[in-house]
């Protein structure tokens, strides 16, 4: 269970790194659409996993390997942000989050389902 302080913690931080994300968007994520969908931090707020859905799908690697390279100018340019309010700058980790493509597929199998009309005589008893 996440303390009220990681909870505001986690908050600012994804603020913080949508705003640092939406000032130059191609430069981290080329030309994939991007969103934070959360942010996890440690205990002791020196490690934050940040979840990301890519859109489109087909592209989340290279978005990942991109935003890994540029993992150490994230970090400096989340210092910058925060430096003042907070003693640590946590160490960051990108995740996929997949949960909206999950959702998608399941949708879909749903949408395919072959369900046979209830038979009219097995409501009768």
């Amino acid at each position: 269970m996440d303390s009220k302080r990681q909870h505001k913690f986690s908050r600012q931080i994804l603020k913080d790194l949508s705003e640092i994300f939406q000032k130059d968007p191609r430069h981290f994520f080329n030309n994939s659409l991007v969103t934070i969908t959360g942010v996890e931090v440690s205990p002791d707020l020196g490690f934050a996993k940040v979840f990301l859905s890519v859109f489109p799908v087909k592209d989340a690697e290279d978005v990942f390997y991109n935003i890994e390279s540029k993992k150490g100018e994230i970090r400096k340019l989340l210092g910058n942000k925060i430096g003042k309010r907070v003693r640590i700058i946590p160490e960051l980790a990108f995740f996929h989050d997949n949960t909206e493509e999950k959702a998608s597929k399941i949708d879909r199998l749903i949408d395919n389902l072959k369900i046979p009309p209830a038979d009219k005589n097995s409501d009768k008893s």
